[in-house]
């Protein structure tokens, strides 16, 4: 007898429906398994016959053939136990065909016929509700995950007994409840950083336009601090941004237990000893990367110069587009990476080079070496490039209280709840090192978001506009462009480089609640291209 039971494979970030197809015939017990099954698929066998005996239902004494189709896609992981195991039941006439019917499942088997957790449940439900599933058969530990689909009717179980019994009597499916999210942590205040006063309005700039950053600096000048201060400045996650983010999630297997979408824009620091394929994404069964993990966040590498070289240029193409794609000779799978990237390293091996008041004991063959692993191509997307010195000593210690912590205020003094208000709000100053807590230089980002959102024909952040949106709606002045001209041909900047300036500019102008981009905005979007034609900072 020929059964079916529908379930998915995980091909990227999406899922693919997959029938598993059991057909018993007369001949010597056994069962094959066939359509493209990895290691993990094929050693179901076991796990579904034990968990069948020990549910008090049978395994067929003769030959079976089970056939996930399409044979030509993967299928990888022990997501299929329960599909199989349902299939099963179905072609030897223990469970009504007519009760299966529109419902898909997955599931790893216990020995025992518990249901295990299994990843990639948001991408299952997603591909389940567009296939117009009557419901959605998942473990007990991934119902909350599954249930964030919209539309769909998650049916969390504990057994394989648990799931015959829903299957009998559909009125007893215990919906998943919503988890009460659990409280975000106390951000990092960007008031604590003190004595980097260009650093704070270069964190500003690039969390404003979603610009990628470099910080260079010897140790302990606050590198780390500004990095970790930029997703408290970001705007927070919109409904669909979760959902894109808590997919990736899913399918990396990183969403947790309790299944709710993220709240926080990601933060991911990779260590600079990380391969390609961790960093990037990949694998004999590609899986997103540090990359994309960190997609509407922020990833953070420190000590960049301690990365291989092959590993940092993989970067190039991903940051420009917004999306990494991995091929394979069966695949060619997408991830999504909008990230701003922030990057921390020092000016030398020893980290001393053109501090005023330590030697620095390498010499310039090393320097060489040391920057050799930034290729002009990488440094040429790293919008800002901002040289930190030490802070001064008057400026650090515990009697440096900062003020105003966690609201913004407008000038009548009252308090802005944070994300709220007009974009006729107080612009900011231009001077560099602007003050204010994390929520206070938040609520200016915010503002300029909302001025770039109105004005953009496509509503991205400015350091996603296209060479045709920034002369449609960059509203440049003559003189800026005169500016800027010069200062291409002078500092021989590439026309890569040229135009991230201009997108730079015309954050500044946002920032300062101004239309036009005047030839000040150039001027200090043009200070942030600090490093020379050796592209090593300068002493």
């Amino acid at each position: 007898m020929l059964a079916r039971c529908s379930g998915a494979a995980l091909v990227g970030l999406d899922a693919v429906e997959v029938a598993v197809e059991v057909d018993i015939t007369p001949g010597l017990p056994g069962v094959l398994m066939v359509g493209l099954a990895d290691a993990a698929v094929q050693e179901s066998r076991e796990r579904v016959r034990s968990a069948l005996r020990n549910s008090g239902l049978r395994m067929p004494l003769t030959r079976v053939v089970v056939n996930l189709a399409p044979a030509d896609v993967r299928k990888e992981g022990p997501a299929f136990d329960l599909p199989i195991a349902l299939a099963l039941l179905l072609a030897s006439g223990q469970l009504d065909h007519r009760r299966l019917a529109g419902v898909w499942a997955a599931g790893e088997l216990g020995l025992d016929g518990q249901l295990r957790p299994v990843r990639g449940a948001l991408a299952l439900a997603l591909a389940a509700q567009q296939a117009g599933a009557r419901a959605l058969i998942v473990p007990e530990a991934n119902g909350t995950e599954a249930a964030l689909v919209e539309g769909l009717t998650v049916w969390p179980v504990a057994s394989l007994r648990q799931v015959l019994e829903l299957l009998a009597d559909p009125a007893r499916a215990r919906l998943p409840s919503p988890v009460d999210p659990e409280p975000p942590p106390p951000e990092l205040d960007l008031a604590d950083v003190r004595g980097q006063p260009h650093g704070r309005r270069a964190l500003e700039i690039a969390a404003a336009g979603g610009h990628h950053l470099l910080l260079v600096g010897p140790p302990g000048s606050g590198k780390t601090m500004l990095a970790r201060r930029l997703p408290g400045l970001l705007p927070p996650l919109q409904r669909q941004e979760a959902l894109e983010l808590g997919q990736l999630y899913s399918v990396a297997g990183l969403l947790g237990s309790q299944g709710q979408l993220p709240r926080q824009r990601p933060f991911r620091s990779p260590h600079h000893g990380c391969s390609g394929p961790a960093l990037i994404g990949g694998g004999p069964i590609p899986r997103p990367g540090d990359l994309a993990l960190a997609h509407h966040g922020v990833l953070f590498l420190d000590e960049l110069a301690e990365f291989r070289r092959d590993v940092l240029n993989q970067l190039r193409q991903p940051l420009e587009e917004g999306e990494v794609w991995i091929s394979r000779s069966r695949a060619r799978l997408r991830f999504p990476c909008a990230v701003t990237l922030v990057a921390a390293t020092n000016p030398c091996p020893c980290g001393w080079y053109g501090d005023p008041e330590r030697a620095c004991g390498c010499g310039e063959a090393q320097r060489q070496r040391y920057w050799g692993k930034l290729s002009g191509p990488l440094l040429d997307r790293l919008d800002l490039q901002v040289i930190l010195r030490r802070p001064p000593v008057q400026e650090l210690g515990p009697d440096r209280q900062p003020s105003d912590q966690g609201k913004a205020s407008d000038q009548s003094g009252q308090s802005i709840p944070r994300w709220t208000g007009s974009a006729e709000a107080t612009p900011c100053s231009r001077s560099p090192g602007s003050p204010g807590s994390t929520a206070q230089v938040a609520e200016r980002v915010w503002r300029a978001r909302q001025r770039m959102a109105e004005r953009n024909p496509r509503g991205c952040a400015n350091s996603r506009l296209s060479s045709r949106d920034l002369a449609g709606c960059g509203h440049f002045e003559a003189e800026a462009l005169q500016l800027w001209r010069s200062a291409l041909q002078h500092r021989a900047l590439s026309a890569r480089a040229g135009e991230r300036v201009l997108r730079m500019a015309r954050t500044i102008a946002d920032l300062a609640g101004e239309t036009r981009v005047d030839g000040q905005a150039i001027a200090e979007a043009l200070t942030y291209r600090s490093f020379d034609r050796d592209h090593q900072p300068s002493a």
